[in-house]
């Protein structure tokens, strides 16, 4: 009776580790409303409407800093997805404790129901692995918003240096031309260089520091060398012009490296259940023969 309840336990865990770690990918349909849907307004949540693991972390936060947390990679990686550093860093706690009183409370459960102790040195280390397992599981799942954040910057800077270079060519100035070419994607990437753009109008400063600062906060380097490479260009138009056609085309050219890279690796990794079903075949047919040979040895 224990063997079936542990073995489902155990299966449930995995699932949820797995789900956790990698979680279903959205539907077309809504990737494309998100991409059309114009930018809200940030605001700090309030205070009533957060979560409960994070008023119940909120008191381990310094200790999770005196450990080094936030790194300046996940520092950069919860400012691309808007993440509060507190709200991520009392996460952590609480699920690094969460994973140190379950496998306590596991083993004290089956010890009531099957009536047999286990021992302290398996919930132990149970609880130490599964407690640094779950400590870095919210770091993996904001590092991969963030690199789809990254990638949306860069495909919609892209755009904009597209936009740009055809205003240029219609006669207008640099910061004419970039301003009407920010004013037409849509997205939150969009919305970001719109909001740094409109920082330097409001104080009546050069847009390029503005860009450079944006491109620093989200860790995108494109978009740091395009305001390095407009800064050089000053308002000459027709080298700014031939600057920004060379840098969209080199844009252009990587995203579709990372495009073929990224398809070449979803084929391989299609490649894996085949290889799982196969050696599982290969056991299934070897084992037989392999237990009469030691039988009979």
């Amino acid at each position: 009776m224990i063997t079936p309840i542990l073995g489902a336990l155990f299966g449930a865990g995995i699932v949820a580790l797995v789900l956790g770690l990698r979680p279903p990918r959205a539907a077309l349909t809504q990737v494309l409303a998100a991409i059309e849907t114009p930018a809200p307004a940030e605001s700090a949540p309030p205070a009533a409407d957060e979560e409960w693991a994070t008023r119940l972390g909120k008191r381990a936060v310094p200790l999770v800093r005196a450990l080094g947390f936030p790194t300046d990679a996940l520092r950069s990686d919860l400012a691309v997805c808007g993440t509060d550093v507190e709200a991520h860093l009392a996460g952590k706690a609480t699920c690094a404790m969460a994973g140190l009183f379950a496998p306590w409370v596991a083993t004290a459960f089956f010890t009531l129901v099957g009536g047999q102790a286990s021992g302290w040195w398996m919930p132990l280390s149970g609880s130490l692995i599964l407690a640094v397992v779950l400590f870095f599981a919210p770091d993996l799942s904001v590092r991969k918003q963030a690199e789809a954040r990254r990638r949306e910057v860069r495909h919609t800077l892209a755009v904009i240096l597209d936009l740009t270079v055809i205003g240029l060519a219609g006669g207008a100035g640099v910061q004419q031309a970039l301003a009407q070419a920010v004013a037409a994607p849509q997205g939150w990437a969009a919305g970001k260089v719109r909001h740094a753009l409109h920082v330097a109008e409001l104080t009546r400063t050069n847009p390029w520091p503005h860009l450079a600062s944006l491109g620093r906060t989200l860790a995108v380097t494109d978009l740091v060398e395009l305001a390095s490479t407009l800064d050089l260009a000053g308002s000459e138009g027709a080298k700014v012009r031939a600057s920004l056609t060379a840098k969209a085309r080199a844009m252009r050219r990587r995203r579709l490296s990372e495009a073929d890279g990224i398809a070449q690796a979803a084929t391989e990794q299609m490649s894996l259940p085949l290889v799982g079903l196969f050696a599982a075949f290969l056991l299934l047919i070897g084992y037989p023969a392999l237990a009469h040979v030691l039988a009979v040895a």
